[in-house]
């Protein structure tokens, strides 16, 4: 059977194991890789992050602007401090990292996980920090930002071998800017901005070494299970795809895009139909929903059948947000809609 599910990051289970263990029993055949489902402080993708930032000698806090989409607090350099000289310590993720691996090496030996099952790694992109986080200099924090994480992935990348490893970059905050949801610090309208964007994405792609996999979770928000607007159809999914797969020097594995529960019209998925990617991409639409189930997918997949052939499915988002005793249930309807195509 081809593996037909793609994971976007959060399973709110109760830890990796149980995440591990239970997408490889429920989804058996089904998936290529697997995340360890961003446990405890990383329940609520990047916020976690907001308090690490905060406790920076060099940064202090700063009310956010104005109410908007996930209202927070935000920082920005003290005054005195050059903001070009900033630099960040350790983050977490590869800490993170490094432990579920050791979990799913185990099981994978154990046979609980299969052994041709990747480890994920989801990591968010440096935008999604420093546009929901940062108050002022973005630019220069940027780049301290992206510098870290980096880091980070080269330490992944020390102990796990990358044979073993897929790598996933959520880019969701690039899709707010495009909105005007928030602020950019780069390009002057939409065409400028979006060529940006590709860029960074790319020198971030180009980072995960040709053995380990690579993809993209592109995304438009589920705060309080909401998006930050909700997008009238693919043409900017299918735009930054499109510049992204042009612009790697290496393969593109997968790339996942959202899909509203309410778009279950050829018109939305329409761009698609241009969109021209590699054989090796496998394209994962987020048209899995808890709340109409096997129907409602079925009614969406038609639709996208309109504009693309082949395609695997996924939720909209992570499942983070959820209540753990939904997730068994939500797991086992993507078995049955997998089942489908």
């Amino acid at each position: 059977m081809e593996p037909t599910v793609h994971l976007c990051g959060s399973v709110p289970l109760a830890d990796s194991e149980t995440v591990f263990c239970t997408v490889a029993n429920t989804l058996n055949g089904r998936v290529r890789r697997i995340p360890d489902g961003e446990p405890g402080e990383r329940d609520n993708w990047v916020v976690w992050q907001l308090p690490k930032l905060a406790a920076h000698p060099d940064l202090e806090t700063v009310p956010p602007p104005g109410r908007e989409y996930g209202p927070t607090m935000r920082v920005r350099p003290r005054p005195g401090v050059d903001p070009a000289s900033v630099t960040f310590g350790p983050l977490g993720y590869a800490a993170a990292a490094l432990d579920s691996w050791q979990v799913f090496r185990r099981l994978r030996a154990d046979g609980v996980i299969p052994p041709d099952v990747r480890f994920q790694v989801s990591l968010p992109t440096p935008v999604a920090v420093v546009a929901a986080f940062v108050g002022a200099h973005q630019a220069e924090l940027e780049a301290a930002y992206e510098a870290r994480l980096l880091a980070e992935l080269e330490e992944i990348l020390a102990v796990i071998p990358a044979g073993d490893l897929a790598v996933q970059w959520d880019t969701a905050v690039e899709f707010a800017v495009f909105e005007g949801v928030y602020p950019a610090w780069f390009g002057t309208d939409h065409p400028s901005r979006l060529a940006e964007i590709v860029t960074r994405l790319v020198r971030l792609g180009t980072a995960v070494p040709d053995e380990a996999e690579l993809g993209y979770h592109l995304c438009y928000g589920d705060f309080e299970h909401r998006h930050f607007v909700e997008p009238p159809d693919t043409s900017k999914l299918a735009a930054v795809t499109r510049g992204v797969a042009d612009g790697l020097g290496r393969r593109l594995d997968w790339v996942h895009m959202p899909v509203p529960r309410d778009r279950a019209d050829e018109a939305y998925f329409a761009p698609l139909a241009t969109l021209s990617l590699p054989a090796e991409t496998t394209l994962f639409l987020g048209l899995v929903h808890a709340t109409d189930g096997l129907e409602g997918a079925a009614a969406r997949i038609e639709a996208a059948r309109g504009a693309v052939k082949t395609f695997g499915v996924a939720t909209e988002c992570g499942m983070g947000r959820r209540p753990p005793e939904q997730i068994p249930a939500l797991l086992a309807l993507h078995a049955s809609v997998a089942d489908l195509l």
